[in-house]
């Protein structure tokens, strides 16, 4: 009887101990952290994708990028672009609920110096024209204004023919504004646009009496619209199939002479807001290039009111063939013109390419003039809109903001600069813009 007992004993205290070991066994899942990136050598202004390869299933990532922009995210597979040249680590810690690790690769990205942005652009020859034509005529229209004019078909001209002039004004600061104005598109369908320039006027952001104006006291270089092709186009065209040609798609020659005459007068400038409503909101990325190459050092607010290059599938691809406005997008950016038809990609470049540059968006959510223009209208071109604005702003964020209003407006820094926008007024952002008061952040209705 004792040796059953005992027996009983040791099996209870057995099944007792293993099940205890049982419970005490039980531990976190582990997580390890690991990522790799599509490339670990880039030049200044280019972009890299990281992408994940932790195990354990990890349910939230916190990256860390020296010297990236964004310098953190919380993305599993995000894309980061570096500026500044230099030797930059990477760090990323995962947890999956349970457990926690962290991965630092130091020196991980190589970021060499950018000597030339835009240079590919340039060797695609879309600064031919800088320096070829002079003005015919510079006459004072009025105290500090002047008209310089261009005559002859083989320079500068609008499309239907008439004569192009542009306008120089003085102010009493030592920066510029150089504003592109709009009028309309031509495509093979159909030709709105407008067929003079129209001269300047002293509204809104053009506006010296106002004293709440940013750009009250800037000297001023101002380029009428009436080339049809977004100040892109370098082409002739026999729109009627009669033999002759009667569209003189010469954007490119009006934009690079009035630029020359801007550089001429203003040569040494400390800052440059590079602006444009409508289709000269659309221009001013077709200008930025050009600027720079005037002006290499200096920096650049650029700011695009209703021009943003949403189009839809094709629509901007049909355009760019029919003013052969293609040397303006590089042959590396594959994705410049989306196939969405939206141009997110090729301002994605620019700010890459510079990071002595900034930009802007200004819409309403529902602009009625473009959302005319694409399947879907103005529900279509809001999503659109809104996903081209934070898709830029997370890939920037110092150097990207945008202000979004309700409604359906078309353009506001001349039309309506006071225009309110939730708890601001686009006049008072532009002002957080251009004066780099730490404040500038997007605003949508």
């Amino acid at each position: 009887m004792k040796r059953f007992f005992l027996f009983a004993l040791v099996i209870s205290f057995l099944l007792f101990s293993t099940g205890c070991d049982q419970e005490d066994d039980i531990v976190p899942a582990a997580v390890t952290a690991d990522f790799t990136a599509n490339q670990f050598v880039i030049e200044e202004g280019g972009s890299i994708d990281f992408t994940d390869l932790s195990t354990g299933d990890p349910t939230s990532w916190n990256w860390a990028f020296e010297g990236g922009e964004p310098a953190s995210s919380t993305e599993q597979n995000p894309t980061v672009s570096y500026a500044v040249a230099g030797t930059y680590e990477v760090s990323l810690t995962v947890t999956n609920g349970d457990a926690a690790d962290t991965e630092t690769k130091a020196a991980y990205i190589i970021v060499n110096q950018n000597a030339t942005p835009f240079q590919e652009l340039y060797d695609q020859g879309i600064d031919n024209y800088l320096g070829v034509f002079t003005p015919a005529s510079s006459n004072v229209v009025m105290p500090g204004l002047t008209e310089h004019t261009f005559t002859g078909m083989d320079g500068p001209i609008c499309f239907t023919g008439n004569q192009f002039s542009m306008f120089t004004r003085d102010g009493s600061s030592n920066n510029l504004l150089i504003f592109l104005q709009g009028g309309g598109f031509c495509s093979p369908l159909a030709c709105e646009a407008v067929e003079e320039g129209i001269p300047l006027v002293p509204f809104g952001i053009l506006s010296p009496a106002d004293s709440q104006n940013p750009a009250a006291n800037y000297d001023v270089g101002y380029v009428p619209y009436c080339d049809g092709s977004g100040m892109m186009g370098d082409n002739e065209v026999d729109s009627d199939g009669d033999g002759m040609n009667d569209r003189f798609f010469k954007g490119i020659q009006n934009l690079s002479a009035s630029l020359d005459v801007i550089a001429q007068t203003y040569p040494a400038p400390g800052k440059i807001v590079l602006a444009g409503n409508s289709a000269g909101g659309f221009a001013v990325h077709a200008a930025l290039p050009l600027v720079r190459k005037l002006y290499p050092d200096v920096r650049i607010e650029v700011i695009n009111d209703s021009g943003v290059g949403i189009l839809g599938p094709g629509g901007m691809q049909t355009l760019i063939n029919y003013w052969n406005a293609g040397a303006f997008f590089p042959l590396s950016c594959t994705d410049c013109i989306g196939a969405d038809g939206n141009l997110t990609d090729y301002h994605k470049y620019q700010l890459g390419q510079d990071p002595n540059i900034r930009m802007a968006y200004i819409s309403s959510r529902q602009d009625a003039t473009f959302a005319a223009l694409i399947p879907g209208g103005g529900a279509a071109f809001e999503a659109q809109l809104i996903e081209a604005a934070d898709e830029l702003n997370a890939a920037f964020p110092d150097r990207f903001n945008s202000l979004i209003a309700n409604g359906e407006d078309h353009t506001f820094i001349i039309r309506d600069f006071t225009f309110p926008v939730s708890n601001t007024s686009v006049r008072s952002w532009v002002n957080e813009m251009v004066s780099e008061s730490g404040t500038w952040t997007s605003v949508i209705d």
